[in-house]
């Protein structure tokens, strides 16, 4: 399959991190060619640390500014955080409309977000993630849907194409060998999170997966997505 760099991309997930571990080895090919690739954070990881000491505002800070250092090392134009609730995301309709009104100011031609459809994905909040995004992209769309944000001077936008990341049943494969270590500086721009904590078993854990992706068709580094396209 013949696959066309974004002009311009959105990547919606929950947490900071979870687009470094999940595509960021794509998103800095596309950069590095010219794409404009736009994250989007439904929680701010305001939950996201094993410190007794530490309070949800404060580690709130702390993880969005790792996740904006992460994001200039892969040259991502800029971060929007919808700064919910870190492990209490719910599938509703004011979510979708959050998603659907950065959409539309965004305008990307193509969404990443993670699969939703992954067996058993034990995190509610990465399945919620992937559901706002891909109903975000239908809500988009259509004029008739959260027609009070067209109102304010909003037009709606058509998505052309998605990637899920985090997938079991991969279509398209992406070589990320070129990219593999920016991918690992932007993991690494995260210094709360526990992954850091032992940076060389970090690393080789992180070699070893994107070989596995890459191995059968001869990549010494993927990243594995389930291509929609016609929807």
């Amino acid at each position: 399959m013949t696959f066309e760099i974004p002009k311009r991309a959105l990547v919606v997930f929950a947490h900071p991190d979870d687009a470094d571990f999940g595509c960021s080895g794509t998103v800095t090919a596309w950069t590095e060619r010219g794409a404009t690739v736009v994250y989007c954070l439904l929680t701010s990881g305001n939950k996201g640390t094993h410190d007794p000491k530490m309070t949800p505002p404060r580690i709130a800070r702390i993880r969005e500014r790792e996740q904006r250092a992460a994001a200039a090392i892969l040259g991502v134009e800029k971060c929007v955080f919808l700064r919910h609730d870190d492990g209490e995301l719910e599938v509703t309709m004011s979510l979708r409309g959050e998603v659907c009104r950065v959409i539309r100011d965004e305008k990307p031609d193509l969404v990443i977000c993670p699969d939703p459809w992954r067996p058993y994905q034990t995190h509610p909040d990465h399945r919620v993630a992937g559901w706002a995004g891909l109903d975000g992209v239908i809500a988009a769309r259509d004029h008739l849907f959260f027609p009070e944000q067209l109102r304010r001077g909003r037009t709606h936008h058509r998505v052309g194409r998605i990637l899920l990341f985090g997938t079991a049943e991969p279509t398209l494969i992406v070589d990320i060998g070129p990219t593999f270590d920016r991918k690992l500086r932007a993991l690494r721009a995260h210094e709360s999170q526990p992954h850091n904590r032992e940076p060389k078993a970090f690393e080789e854990r992180m070699r070893s997966f994107a070989a596995a992706f890459g191995r059968p068709w001869g990549m010494g580094a993927a990243e594995a997505f389930r291509y929609i396209e016609r929807f």
